[in-house]
């Protein structure tokens, strides 16, 4: 694959995690400017990741049916229109239905992006591709903050948080215009056809399971939230349960049969239940307890963002020469991290500084190294389904994550929290050691693998 295509699939990737993260720091003015109320608020930040979790697993094997590359332009087109609705929305429903819509375009392309790197990468240059889309989300996790911060506070073109819900347009309108370099893949021969049943039980089951924990905390958990998880429990289990009987299943019957594949997805699944939650916290308690505006948030998480840039610069050699010991040092780092945040706050700055930093390094190791460590041990007729669940395990991590955060947070304050956070951390430490144990397996060699 060609750099310029590379730099056309990590824009995706880019503007799409930066969507999730722009509106933390944007939901206070934006309900005080459309009069919106706490519920409202709430669904505007989380309503895209709503969609976005929902949508990913039947997306991969469209890619497979009809192509990555068209399955890729339909959903930017989609989260480009999507966004610009968002920035001109008039009213706080409006806003709302925007950025559910655009959490279902970007759940379109993620797994696209994955499927054309497993495919159209040569194997020896695979892992540094990985390496750079670990990197770039790692990067847009704390660009939507940061640029957001900056936008709100010096408002250069007076529409304020507009502006910052605008910023993926451009590069969405960008992407388009250069979508015909991208390789027009598609699945292995006999994943045609998309399951209906399959497609059905994961979008309802998800969308029980992450509705709840998405609203659950503030409604104050009414018995719907209780019924909602326990129904989309059921029907991901019969999903897991169908999936082994259908002829052409949604998730490959070998995607999970690898040991290495289970405990990867399970430390994804783990580590993003502390990541989103923990910078969430901070922003949150920055502004609402500590009384800094914006900017001043944005500026003090900054070292954050100079940290992840500096251990998604190093993650790819890390990744080759310790593997997933890697990783269960970022984890267990990020644990430490955690407890020493309270502290650092009530200290000098640039002991925070120092924290938060060590942090962010730790946050771009894991991040750029992990779906590298997990998908270049997986065999290519199983790489749409991986390219899925790996995406889907991020989001669901992050949902649980920060619905758990925020009932702590709620009940026993920020010190609270961050023992969650390092609770969290070390049992995605756990799962990457066992990941390191696991050794990988062989892959069959196929007319397509040796292409």
């Amino acid at each position: 694959m060609r750099p310029a295509a590379q730099v056309v699939l990590l824009s995706g990737t880019f503007v799409q995690l930066m969507s999730v993260t722009v509106m933390q720091l944007a939901v206070p003015r934006i309900r005080h400017d459309l009069a919106a109320g706490p519920g409202a608020g709430q669904l505007a930040l989380a309503g895209y990741t709503l969609t976005y979790a929902c949508a990913l697993i039947t997306a991969a094997r469209l890619g497979d049916r009809f192509g990555y590359r068209r399955l890729f332009v339909a959903g930017t087109v989609v989260f480009t229109c999507a966004s610009l609705a968002a920035a001109a929305a008039p009213d706080a429903g409006t806003l709302v239905v925007a950025r559910l819509v655009q959490g279902a375009g970007s759940g379109l392309v993620a797994p696209q992006i994955l499927s054309l790197i497993q495919t159209a990468v040569a194997a020896d240059r695979r892992a540094a591709v990985l390496g750079r889309y670990g990197a770039t989300m790692a990067i847009a996790s704390l660009a939507g903050p940061l640029c957001c911060g900056v936008l709100l506070h010096f408002d250069p073109f007076g529409a304020g948080w507009r502006v910052a819900l605008a910023l993926p347009v451009p590069v969405g309108v960008a992407a388009l215009a250069l979508a015909r370099i991208l390789p027009d893949g598609r699945g292995p021969s006999g994943t045609s056809r998309v399951d209906p049943v399959g497609a059905g039980l994961s979008l309802t089951g998800l969308i029980l399971l992450v509705l709840p924990l998405t609203l659950g905390q503030d409604a104050g958990w009414p018995a719907w939230t209780w019924f909602s998880l326990v129904l989309g429990s059921a029907l991901l289990a019969a999903f897991a349960v169908a999936q082994r009987r259908v002829p052409h299943p949604l998730v490959h019957p070998e995607a999970l049969r690898a040991a290495t594949t289970r405990w990867g997805i399970g430390a994804v699944l783990l580590f993003n239940a502390g990541i989103p939650s923990f910078s969430l916290l901070l922003s949150l308690h920055l502004q609402g307890a500590l009384h800094r505006d914006p900017l001043t948030t944005a500026l003090t998480v900054a070292p954050y963002a100079i940290g992840a840039l500096a251990g998604s610069a190093v993650a790819e050699a890390a990744a080759r020469r310790f593997g997933a010991t890697a990783l269960a040092a970022a984890s267990g780092g990020l644990a430490v991290v955690s407890l020493l945040v309270v502290p650092a706050l009530a200290g000098p700055a640039p002991v925070l500084w120092v924290v938060l930093g060590a942090g962010g390094f730790a946050f771009g190791l894991f991040t750029a190294s992990a779906f590298s460590l997990v998908l270049h041990r997986v065999p290519p007729r199983v790489a749409s389904s991986v390219s899925g669940l790996l995406p889907t395990a991020q989001q669901l991590g992050g949902t649980l994550g920060v619905a758990l955060a925020g009932v702590v947070y709620t009940a026993g304050a920020m010190g609270w929290a961050m023992v969650y956070e390092a609770v969290v951390f070390l049992f995605a430490a756990a799962a990457t050691a066992r990941l390191r144990r696991t050794p990988a397996p062989r892959p069959a060699v196929t007319a397509a693998g040796r292409r």
